[in-house]
């Protein structure tokens, strides 16, 4: 176990910005920066007890942020519009939700 805990940290020593930010590209005479949210994580498990039983995991999520555009010179941010809208949903509705509820103690 403790041969692949080491391995992992080899392997990800180096992961953080340059996970989150893309190669540059050139696209249509622009240069692109392609720009991420990436979040992962791992478990692991023990000796194996009396129930025999150990164990681990991970997972993560990669989430298109947008992209980091260079024309002439000039550099700005241009979102994923469907990934922003995507994270707003829960917002609005938790906010939705919170106005209501005070609509409501309002009344009373």
């Amino acid at each position: 176990m403790a041969d692949t805990f080491s391995s992992l940290i080899e392997a990800f020593k180096n992961v953080g910005v340059s996970k989150a930010y893309g190669a540059p590209v050139q696209l249509g005479g622009e240069e692109v920066i392609p720009v991420a949210l990436v979040s992962f994580g791992f478990g692991g498990g023990g000796e194996a007890g009396q129930d025999g039983a150990s164990g681990g995991g991970g997972g993560g999520m990669v989430l298109p942020l947008g992209v980091y555009r260079n024309a002439g010179g000039q550099v700005a941010f241009r979102p994923n519009t469907v990934v922003a809208l995507m994270c707003l949903v829960p917002v609005i509705s938790a906010v939705g939700a919170a106005v209501r509820k005070a609509i409501l103690a309002a009344k009373k």
